[in-house]
């Protein structure tokens, strides 16, 4: 995966939104809840949020898509967010992290997309947390929050009876989850290429490792910075944040750690199996050259035989005798033969196995 990154044109005064071309129209899904009550609403036109800015509840405003800008600012406008605000939303990708501001808490959140095993790519998710509601931007519908929408509509465990912040923690949980059915794929794949290495290694085993190797690059460069905003989560005093919810979070970077080791334990895998990939070919090329050396040394007194008598002069010994050809190729079946054995002996020729199976 390459580094991309979309920048509004060089001079933009601030806050220009820099929006990905791809990005599909905005889709607003909204959560307002509390204990029994809870309302859930496809907003089609920002000003259906106005009675929910101030709602004493909780509520969850989800964008999906950056493709209108008009669309983005109605809702900045709705919730009195910055300018820089909404370009830090729209700013797509940039490295994890939690920043504390004095109107909100600011958490951008990224995760792998286990959909995809060839290119692994980690979109991110950027989340403000205020006093009692969370609007989270995404600039596609990318299926990390799915499972706690349905906790949301069946009210499953505290996520109704807490506030905003443990919705917060729900959404960064889920996408932390995301690290590890990758992380198995991953784990898969080394251990079908582990089993080749030590067989026949193909040549395209070494461009599979290096597409795994290039896989555990991209989870590394995204996990480290997420575990980093985790731990600032918990550690960091966040007037966003209540003591309850901070040990969740706790609990959620302690899984992003062990996400983390599980990825570098990974890469120093495929780094020996590359190692012993190159160490495979390089024995069997010396092998080769090993054979192609004790033919060429076997055939050398018989090429120096022949062209002895090979020369144009009459007085030659046995040149004009009956037997002299068969005593030639006999010296030369002789002299082949006794390089054999003698590579034999010197253990150029077999293995030490068999040799010793043959003294057995």
């Amino acid at each position: 995966m390459t580094f991309s990154k979309r920048l509004p044109p060089a001079g933009s005064r601030p806050g220009t939104l820099a929006i990905p071309p791809d990005s599909p129209p905005p889709k607003i899904h909204l959560f307002d809840y509390q204990g029994e009550f809870c309302t859930e609403l496809d907003v089609r036109d920002p000003a259906e949020l106005a009675p929910y800015v101030a709602s004493p509840r909780v509520t969850w405003v989800d964008v999906q898509g950056f493709g209108s800008e008009p669309t983005l600012r109605a809702v900045a406008e709705l919730f009195s967010l910055h300018p820089l605000t909404l370009a830090d939303a729209t700013n797509v990708p940039q490295r994890a992290k939690s920043e504390i501001r004095p109107e909100h808490h600011v958490i951008v959140a990224r995760a792998p997309n286990p959909s995809q095993r060839d290119r692994v790519e980690a979109p991110q998710v950027f989340m403000l947390l205020g006093p009692n509601y969370l609007l989270s931007f995404q600039d596609h519908h990318f299926g990390f929050f799915d499972p706690v929408r349905e906790r949301i509509r069946a009210g499953l465990g505290p996520i109704r009876k807490l506030g905003a912040d443990y919705l917060a923690y729900a959404l960064v949980s889920a996408m932390v989850d995301h690290y590890f059915p990758v992380l198995e794929g991953f784990s898969e794949d080394i251990e079908a290429l582990e089993d080749r290495v030590h067989g026949e290694s193909p040549p395209e085993v070494l461009e599979e490792l290096h597409r795994v190797r290039r896989g555990l690059v991209v989870l590394r460069r995204v996990g480290w910075p997420q575990r980093e905003a985790l731990r600032a989560l918990v550690v960091e005093p966040s007037p966003f944040i209540s003591d309850e919810v901070r040990d969740y979070l706790r609990s959620a970077e302690q899984h992003m750690t062990q996400a983390m080791e599980a990825v570098d334990s990974a890469r120093e895998t495929t780094s020996g199996l590359v190692e012993l990939y190159l160490s495979n070919v390089s024995q069997r090329t010396n092998e080769i050259m090993k054979v192609l050396t004790l033919m060429a040394s076997v055939f050398i007194p018989l090429t120096f035989v022949a062209g002895i008598y090979g020369m144009n002069f009459d007085n030659m010994p046995e040149l004009h005798q009956r037997h002299g050809y068969a005593a030639a190729l006999a010296a030369m079946a002789a002299a082949a033969a006794a390089m054999v054995v003698w590579f034999y002996r010197k253990g150029w020729i077999g293995s030490r196995r068999e040799r010793r199976r043959e003294q057995l």
